[in-house]
């Protein structure tokens, strides 16, 4: 199999794992997630890549739809505008005029890596994953508990077990990165395999900002 990366967000940047070789990174920027994962068949990406200009996107509402009740894990991507405010209430108040909604304290603490993915070009390859969703293709029969808990991190080290060889995968996690964004980042890769192999669903695919596709991949 060609390489594939996953994506997911580490306090002050980002974790990369690629495989089949599960080689990991962690790195400060987006520039550096590309090149990271330079050679990549596909890179599925935990964050937000494309935002609306107003409104909101059918993808959020779909991720949400299908994960019940652990929707709470999908923040619904505001405008740029909104990302831009100078404070938690502004945004709230201007996401309220732009969108008929606030915005989450969850969303706004996010919105420096969101910015940051904005502010690069991201090639056809590099798309938008949600782990979640990936954990639940994985193991469609599970019910998952919380992803920082104990049981939470086993269901997902199992889900991930017919994947990737998970002795070789968890044997030496880079420092910088916590357990759960590592197991994030493997699970990213499956999504962006089925991307890769033109398999994936994709949610969504409406045109936003700067004219990226609004879309998740699944």
């Amino acid at each position: 199999m060609r390489e594939i990366a996953g994506v997911d967000g580490v306090p002050g940047g980002w974790v990369v794992v690629r495989v089949p070789s599960l080689r990991w990174a962690v790195v400060g920027s987006p520039a550096e997630v590309l090149a990271a994962a330079e050679g990549c068949a596909a890179v599925g990406v935990d964050i937000p890549l494309a935002v609306p200009v107003t409104g909101s996107r059918s993808c959020d509402a779909l991720c949400a739809a299908r994960l019940g009740r652990a929707r709470s894990s999908v923040f619904p991507a505001p405008p740029r505008a909104v990302l831009l405010a100078g404070s938690h209430p502004e945004a709230v108040a201007l996401s309220r005029e732009l969108t008929g909604r606030g915005i989450s304290i969850q969303a706004w603490n996010i919105r420096r890596q969101i910015l940051s993915w904005l502010a690069v070009p991201v090639p056809d390859h590099v798309v938008e994953v949600h782990p979640e969703l990936a954990f639940r293709g994985l193991a469609p029969s599970v019910g998952f508990a919380g992803k920082k808990t104990a049981r939470g991190a086993g269901q997902r080290i199992a889900a991930l077990s017919g994947w990737v060889p998970l002795d070789r995968a968890l044997a030496d996690l880079p420092a910088g990165a916590r357990l759960d964004d590592c197991l994030d980042a493997l699970a990213a890769t499956w999504s962006a395999a089925r991307f890769a192999s033109g398999t994936a669903e994709i949610l969504g695919g409406e045109t936003g900002d700067d004219g990226r596709l609004m879309r998740v991949a699944v």
